[in-house]
């Protein structure tokens, strides 16, 4: 498998485009562990001495959610569907947010982990659904602001270039708006690799699927990683690849032993756990919709102001689309539908398609034929016969998302040599970062769904390994 250039991978997953002409500020953001904090905010937990599960705050460091979740099951001895969470969140990063545990207290409290704080709330009877928590708080440092030829920004220069991309989105999309691309976690970070095994299991290829999965190599990853999967796509040994699997690829290795027992690649693919092989087609779905919000905002299309065949949504409480209120604007009801755009009640829609998802007519119904016609897929393609809990309906998801408490002050570009691997080796060449740039703090608020690094992408403009 060729290994693709950042470029490539900014293509591949839509993330090639921007609301706003601008130079940005470039830097790179999750230096020190400490420069990316996201804490969850509920409104209602619904507590109750009486209940059965067990609420508790868990504040993680550097620890990614799906791996904790398994490593705390095994610790308190119990499935990890018996945990739930409302939001998976960055690894590098200090993360707080609530966990429901089917488990009592005095169990959860034996638990010791390096880098976890576990906090009691209280008992409740309900579990938690994802997307339930109400906004996600970020305090976010970017450092190293650079220049486009990579020569450092100073604060002033950095601070001009932030108020103007922010005064312009302003003036092109609305007051604290920002376009809500589907950022690269949702792809498998750097590697990328989710859409790339979907596209396999939406072709129900699970060979392939699996094969991607072990195999697709990156640029980013470490040597033992690369040559662990450089062997793999050279040799497809088994014992060979066990005996030099690194020992953070927990998920691989589940693989490789279910393949030595059976031979099976389905069998072999639902090792992984069920939110990641439903990732995988979520993957697929947020590729198109990137594409189409890239190819709006490249065709001239606004994305404030709807247009005739456009599919407008509510709005929630919590900024998100309220699915059973789609609507498709016709010519009668655009005045009006336009002025609820313009209040912030409505807002217009692009396609995650599925079995049974609608599509747009009008100018913005082509793009969306256009763009889903040239990946070859159709309403069946989503239903996956082999593992038919992985088929989906389709959604559709708002073209723009809101940010709130948006606080941007210089701090202190001071890095201890032994906080980054990254900073002591120096930005390489394609990078967008200088040492002597500015270090610039944002702190913002964002409803659930969206995603802080898009946010801050409008602003960096640097290459998608900087996020």
């Amino acid at each position: 498998m060729a290994i693709a250039t950042i470029s490539e991978i900014e293509k591949k997953v839509g993330l090639d485009t921007y609301a706003v002409e601008n130079e940005g500020i470039g830097g790179i953001i999750k230096v020190k562990v400490s420069d990316f904090r996201v804490e969850e905010s509920f409104k209602n937990i619904g507590l109750d001495p009486k209940g059965r599960f067990s609420v508790i705050q868990v504040t993680l460091r550097n620890w990614e959610t799906n791996r904790f979740i398994n490593r705390f099951a095994r610790e308190l001895k119990i499935s990890r569907n018996r945990i739930w969470f409302s939001g998976t969140k960055d690894k590098r990063a200090i993360t707080s947010q609530l966990m429901i545990v089917d488990a009592p207290i005095h169990k959860i409290e034996q638990i010791e982990l390096n880098d976890v704080k576990i906090s009691y709330i209280g008992r409740t009877h309900k579990k938690l659904k994802f997307g339930e928590h109400q906004s996600n708080k970020f305090t976010v440092i970017v450092r190293g602001c650079a220049k486009i030829n990579g020569e450092p920004m100073s604060d002033d220069e950095a601070m001009e270039n932030i108020s103007s991309i922010i005064s312009e989105m302003e003036q092109k999309l609305g007051p604290d708006i920002f376009p809500n691309w589907i950022g690269p976690q949702r792809f498998g970070g750097i590697r990328a690799v989710t859409a790339e095994v979907g596209v396999h299991v939406i072709e129900e290829d699970f060979e392939m699927a699996v094969n991607t999965y072990l195999g697709m190599e990156s640029q980013f990853e470490n040597e033992e990683a690369s040559n662990f999967r450089k062997i793999w796509n050279e040799t497809k040994d088994i014992e060979k690849c066990l005996e030099i699997i690194p020992q953070r690829l927990n998920y691989e290795k589940k693989i490789l032993f279910e393949l030595k027992k059976s031979n099976n690649y389905i069998s072999a693919f639902k090792t992984l756990p069920n939110n990641l092989q439903l990732m995988f087609i979520h993957a697929v779905q947020s590729k198109i919709f990137n594409k189409y919000l890239a190819s709006r905002i490249n065709s001239n299309l606004s994305l404030k102001k709807p247009s005739e065949g456009d599919i407008v949504g509510h709005l929630t409480e919590k900024r998100n689309i309220d699915i059973n209120s789609l609507a498709i604007v016709e010519n009668e009801t655009k005045n009006r539908i336009e002025r609820n755009c313009e209040l912030g009640r409505l807002a217009i829609t692009g396609p995650l398609p599925g079995y049974s998802n609608i599509i747009a007519k009008g100018d913005s119904g082509k793009l969306e034929d256009k763009i889903i016609s040239e990946m070859n897929y159709n309403k069946d393609s989503w239903q996956i016969e082999k593992i038919p809990r992985l088929s989906s309906s389709g959604s559709r998801r708002a073209l723009t998302s809101s940010y709130s408490n948006l606080i941007i002050e210089s701090c202190s570009k001071e890095v201890e040599e032994n906080e980054s691997k990254v900073w002591n080796e120096g930005p390489k060449e394609g990078d967008r970062w200088n040492p002597e740039g500015a270090s610039i703090k944002f702190k913002f608020e964002l409803p659930p769904g969206s995603y802080a690094t898009v946010f801050l992408r409008e602003i960096m403009r640097s290459p998608i390994n900087h996020y």
